[in-house]
Parts: structure tokens; C-alpha cells; sequence
């Protein structure tokens, strides 16, 4: 029998031969949708992008002032700046002039770190030469040096045509070309006109002119020191001119987009800084380079208005970043801190209990404009439609952050300031009563025909996530937790007494007690086996009893209730139990103090403490004997305040230790018990005791 050689996907033979390395543009042809991020009508314009933010990063470098944009009847886009030009001498390491360089070889240009361009938009060096790669003709005449230097293409082949348009005789033939010397005083600049192959783009695409005049319009607000020329053809075929010029800037653009008719609640805010970060970064000549320090410039207009859409525009050096990125992502925590901590700060705009805004309640209203300038931003993909450069989040956050914080406090802005602060907590109220009616509908839906205990005191609820069922121990400590509680989203079921020890019941037996029945129906996600976790009505259960030695028992009960036949509360950390205080210990005199300790030796600590300090304690100290005796604020602030309380998370990290555990202690079998309890007897410290 003669061995067969590996093969691999279903036995065809696979060698070196059937590789393919593509050269030059031929990776664009073959997979354009990688290099222009897709070969629909987006695709289309892309293409006009990209020539046009190589013109703009000449304006914003200071060498240009004019742009001007043509879309020929006949199909063809044509993009003409004043800048310096494309360089035309030749390049000494290809052999190539920079214009052909720059068109026909991937990721080459003056973007990677030399002296050309501080900061710029078109930075990957493959825009230009991807619509050279896909277009039927390209041409570019550069006008510099006193001289004029033209080139042409057909799909990135250089060559010559014979006449106009893209179905003109073509014949390949390298080398940039010399037509002509400048006329006296004629500014420096490119101009380039290129046909796209629709072959390279699905059927029924085409060319979205208000996408370009969109795209004009933006880059004119955030680069005012330039002239943006958008030309179209008519009905009749000649070309109407629109000129986008805006010399005030991002405060133009937040005039433009704000909703029609909406009245500003304030005037438009301009955040301006900058910032320092280090990353990883190549050198000229390839090698990586560990924390290169650079520089980040932030610009920022935003205002808040009556109405309730918000909208938060993002760039990079120019470019539209659609889905925005690490920028919009510092601009919100910052928004969200420094407004937040101004609404906690204000007297009377937040109620008792009440929850600071979101970052839904803050952006709502705002027209706001991020843009950012940094030397080689990083995106997600070619299109640059999100920044991924994860340290300019610190920054914008930094920079953003200072400014609201100090427009808040100015005595100048803090009337319009505080107009604005009321509005976002009305926001957040709005939000919530909102989210309220949907959860209760959504609640009554789900509780239909289930006749809940009438001893259970439901909350409204926001939200399976934020809300919480406290069981609590006895009709006393009922009243003061109802009184105590935030009825939105906590709940309060009363057990009386201890519970049935399931370790030693069955299931059947366990179901026929009243107690452990009601916990079941409330909880609302069966037992045992047939557990659901996602039909649990509550985030959090907390076991709230007093803390003595009864106490301990009943949470050791129902402890082993959810262990044994609801796990899976334990198992996803959503069981708790409350840590209600012993003491209270006050002091006298004007700056009296409340201060409340978990056990004797806190106490007894904390007293000693205050004395040495020449406090002066009362005495005796109070203790509290159960939950009953604390009113509803000492309830509230010492065992029910997310912020405040403590509480300890039941987890079963050694299922088998706590398995062993629980059968010793509650288990059917006694003696085990029995002999557990006589050897642990010598390890009690009987002055320790709280007796």
C-alpha cells in the first residue's frame, strides 16, 4: 500500500506555489472594501474624502487657504488647494519623483513622523493612492517650483492619454512630466481629478453630493482659516458655486447644529487645552521606541438647549469620527463628574435619597462639537470613523473636567450655570418616573394571577439590577425599615421567628412552612432543580436580623434555605446579609458626634479614643437589643444605604467545606454535632463573651 501525502481542506493539495503575494495596489483592487470601508454609495464618497483631507492638512499646517471642490457632469471629481504641492523632486529610496511615489506605493507620504505635517487627517499614506488604485483615469497637476508638473493613471498604472475622459487611448509610460512654467504670481497647489471604476462598487452606487456637502461644511468650522468651494452641475449642465467659510469656528458649528427653533439654556461654552501622554511609537526608521511623549490640543463648543435631542459631534485632526472613540468617552466622564458633583454641591437641587444624573440625564439638550488634534491618532479601521488612541481619553477628560468645574463657580456664569443644573436633575427625574411606569406595567404583567403575600412590601422598582428585598426579622423592625426604606427599589418581607431547618426536611415538608413558602413566591424563581436565575424579581436579597445570638440563628437558617434549594442566589453573589450596629456612642458638648460600633471591643475602643481626645462621652453607652429600637434615619444610615451600610456577601468558594459545614451544624445527625461543639469549647474566650 503506497502512503498518500498530507493534505489539508477536504484533500486538495496545498503548496508554496499556491500562495499569492499581492504587489503594489493590487491588495486595493482585490479587496477595496478594506481600504475605503465599503464598495456601496459610502465607498463612493470615501474616495472624495480622502483627497480632500490631504488638501485640508495643508490648510491646517498653515500652507494653505483655498479648497475647492468640482463634480463635473461628466462623473469625474476634481479637488484643487493653494498649498505647497505635492513634492516633485525624487525620492532617493525608490528612485520614484513624490508624486508618483505617494500615488502608487501603499502607505507612503510626509505623514509618518518627518517634518511635512505636525498633525493631519490623511495619515495612513493610502488614501490617495486607494482612489488612484480605483479610479479609470486619475490626474494631478502640481504647481510648484516655478514649474507645472502633470500625471496620469489609469487603476495606478502611469501613463499617458490621449485625449479627455477615461475612454481615451492610454498608453503606460512612467515619469512625472514638466508642461509648463507658472504664470507670474500664481499661487503654488495640486490639482487632482480622477474617474472612479464603478466595476469596483455594487450596482446602484454612486456619488452622495449632500454627503460632500456635508463633509465641506464640517472641515470648514473646524479649520477657519480656510475657504472650502463645493461646484455642481445644474439642470443645464453648468456648474453653481456654494462657498463654506466660517471664521468663528466651532462656535458656528454649534449655532448650525442645534435643532431649528430650539432656545439655548445658555451661552455657548468653549472648552480649549491641552495635554501630555506617552505611548509606543516607531521612528523614522522603523524602530519601536518605548513612552514617546506627545502632545494632544483639545477644542470643544458645546450648549445646552429646551429641547431633549441631543447631539455630540466628534473629530480627529479634521476627520469625522462617526462613531466618536476615546475622546467622546473622556468628554462624558468628565461632563458626568463635574456636573454631578456640582448638583451634590448645590443646595436644593437634590432631594433626600435622590440619585445624582447619568450621563443620558447631562448629554440631554447638548449640541456639543469634540475635536482633537494629535500626532498619529490611531482608529479602529481606514475609515477613521472611531479614535482608538486610548490615552486621550485622560486628556479630554483632564481638560474638559477643569473647565466645567471652573464655569460652575465663576460668578459670572453661575446664574446660567445653575439654570443648567436644574434642568439636567429634572432630566433625571423625568428619566426615572419614566422608567418607573415602564417596570411596574412590566411587573403587574409578570405577577398576574400570582397572589403575592400580603405581608410583602413591594417596591415600585427601576429594574431587576438596582433593586433589593430586605428580609427582615419581626413586625418591629418592619416598621422602622418601612419608614427607612427608598421605596423605588426596596422591598421588605417580615418572617416571624425562626425558620424550618430544610437540612433536616425534605422538600415537600419544607414548602408546607408558611415562612419559607412566602420567600419562595416572592423571589418568583422556583427551587431546587428547577431554578430559573433570570425570573428572580430582585438584584439583591439582603437577610437583615438583629445582631445577637438569635439573629445569628435566623440568618444560619435561611442561609441553609438558599444553599440547599436556591443556590444559584449564593452562586451569582446576590445574597447578603445586613451588619446592623450594637452600639451608639454620642459625645457631648457643641460639636457633638454619633459614631455606631459592630462589637464590644469597637466600642470599647472608640470610647477610650474619644476620651484621650478630651471628648466627653455618655455614658452609660447605648446598645441596641434588636432592629426595633433604632428610629428609621439610624435604620437607614447604618444598615439600608447603599452608600453607608455595610453588609457581607454570601459566597460558597469550597462548595464541599460549606456542604460539610452545614450538615454538621444543621444536620439530622446529632452526635457529630455534639462532639464538634465539646472540642470547640476550649477555644472560647469566656471574658469575650456578650453576655
Amino acid at each position: 500500500m503506497t502512503a498518500q501525502p498530507e493534505t489539508l481542506f477536504g484533500g486538495d493539495e496545498y503548496g508554496a506555489d499556491d500562495l499569492t503575494h499581492l504587489e503594489g495596489l493590487d491588495a486595493v483592487r482585490k479587496r477595496p472594501g478594506m481600504y475605503i470601508g465599503s464598495t456601496d454609495s459610502r465607498g463612493v464618497g470615501h474616495l472624495v474624502n480622502e483627497i480632500v483631507d490631504n488638501s485640508t492638512d495643508e490648510g491646517v499646517a498653515g500652507h494653505a487657504t483655498h479648497v475647492e471642490v468640482t463634480l463635473h457632469p461628466d462623473g469625474s471629481v476634481q479637488v484643487d488647494d493653494d498649498g505647497r504641492g505635492i513634492p516633485t523632486d525624487i525620492n532617493a529610496r525608490s528612485g520614484l519623483s513624490g508624486v508618483e511615489l505617494v500615488l502608487t506605493r501603499l502607505h507612503a507620504g510626509g505623514k509618518f513622523g518627518g517634518s511635512g505635517y505636525k498633525t493631519s487627517g490623511g495619515l495612513h499614506g493610502v488614501g490617495a493612492s486607494a482612489v488612484n488604485a480605483l479610479s479609470l483615469r486619475f490626474d494631478v497637476t502640481v504647481s510648484r517650483g516655478g514649474k507645472v508638473h502633470r500625471m496620469s493613471f489609469r487603476n495606478g498604472v502611469p501613463g499617458v492619454f490621449d485625449g479627455d475622459g477615461p475612454d481615451a487611448p492610454f498608453t503606460p509610460e512612467p515619469g512625472l512630466h514638466v508642461v509648463g512654467r507658472m504664470k507670474r504670481g500664481a499661487s503654488t497647489g495640486t490639482s487632482i481629478r480622477y474617474w472612479y471604476d464603478a466595476r469596483y462598487f455594487e450596482a446602484g452606487a454612486s456619488l452622495d453630493v449632500e454627503a460632500v456637502r456635508a463633509k465641506l461644511r464640517n472641515t470648514a468650522f473646524l479649520v477657519p482659516g480656510v475657504t472650502y468651494v463645493l461646484r455642481t452641475p445644474d439642470e443645464d449642465g453648468k456648474l453653481r458655486a456654494e462657498t463654506f467659510v466660517y471664521p468663528h469656528g466651532l462656535l458656528d458649528m454649534v449655532d448650525f447644529l442645534a435643532p431649528a427653533g430650539e432656545k439655548p439654556v445658555c451661552g455657548t461654552l468653549t472648552i480649549t487645552g491641552e495635554g501630555t501622554y506617552k505611548e509606543n511609537a516607531a521612528d523614522e526608521n522603523g524602530v519601536m521606541r518605548a513612552n514617546v511623549e506627545r502632545r494632544a490640543e483639545v477644542e470643544i463648543a458645546l450648549r445646552w438647549g429646551t429641547g431633549y435631542e441631543r447631539t455630540v459631534e466628534c473629530f480627529t485632526n479634521t476627520i469625522r469620527n462617526q462613531h466618536g472613540g476615546t475622546h467622546r468617552r473622556g468628554f462624558e466622564r468628565a461632563a458626568v463628574r463635574a456636573i454631578g458633583d456640582a448638583i451634590r454641591n448645590t443646595r436644593g437641587l437634590l432631594r433626600p435619597k435622590e440619585d445624582p444624573p447619568t450621563v443620558e440625564d447631562v448629554l440631554e439638550g447638548m449640541t456639543a462639537v469634540l475635536h482633537v488634534r494629535i500626532p498619529e491618532p490611531q482608529f479602529t479601521s481606514q475609515t477613521k470613523d472611531e479614535l482608538s488612541t486610548a490615552a486621550i481619553t485622560k486628556v479630554t477628560q483632564g481638560v474638559v473636567e477643569k473647565a466645567l468645574r471652573a464655569w460652575v463657580d465663576d460668578r459670572k456664569t453661575r446664574t446660567e450655570a445653575r439654570t443648567v443644573l436644574t434642568k439636567i436633575v429634572e432630566a433625571s427625574r423625568v428619566r426615572l418616573t419614566q422608567k418607573q411606569q415602564k417596570d411596574a406595567a412590566r411587573r403587574k404583567t409578570a405577577l398576574e394571577g400570582a397572589s403575592m403575600p400580603p405581608k410583602l412590601v413591594d417596591c415600585r422598582s427601576t429594574g431587576v439590577a438596582r433593586s433589593e428585598l430586605f428580609i427582615v426579622e419581626g413586625d418591629s423592625a418592619l416598621g422602622s425599615a418601612r419608614m427607612a426604606r427608598v421605596a423605588e427599589y426596596q422591598a421588605l418581607l417580615p418572617i416571624r421567628g425562626k425558620i424550618l431547618n430544610v437540612q433536616k426536611a425534605n422538600l415537600a415538608d419544607t414548602l408546607k412552612n408558611a415562612e419559607v413558602a412566602s420567600i419562595v413566591q416572592v423571589l418568583g424563581a422556583g427551587t431546587g432543580r428547577t431554578f430559573e436565575p433570570e425570573s428572580l424579581r430582585y438584584g439583591r436579597v439582603i437577610i437583615m436580623a438583629d445582631a445577637d445570638v438569635d439573629g445569628a440563628h435566623i440568618r444560619t437558617l435561611l442561609i441553609t434555605l438558599f444553599a440547599k434549594y436556591m443556590r444559584p442566589v449564593i452562586e451569582l453573589g446576590r445574597l447578603y446579609a445586613a451588619m446592623p450596629p450594637l452600639h451608639k456612642v454620642m459625645t457631648k458638648g457643641r460639636n457633638a458626634e454619633t459614631i455606631f460600633t459592630f462589637t464590644q471591643v469597637e466600642m470599647e475602643q472608640t470610647v477610650a479614643r474619644l476620651e484621650r481626645a478630651g471628648r466627653q462621652v455618655v455614658t452609660p453607652v447605648p446598645r441596641f437589643k434588636g432592629l426595633g429600637e433604632m428610629d428609621a434615619d439610624e435604620l437607614w444610615e447604618t444598615t439600608m444605604n447603599p452608600a453607608t451600610r455595610s453588609v457581607r456577601r454570601i459566597t460558597m468558594q469550597d462548595v464541599d467545606a460549606a456542604e460539610r459545614a452545614l450538615d454538621l451544624l444543621m444536620g439530622e445527625k446529632v452526635e457529630p454535632r455534639r462532639q464538634w461543639l465539646v472540642e470547640s469549647a476550649k477555644r472560647v474566650d469566656r471574658d469575650a463573651i456578650d453576655a
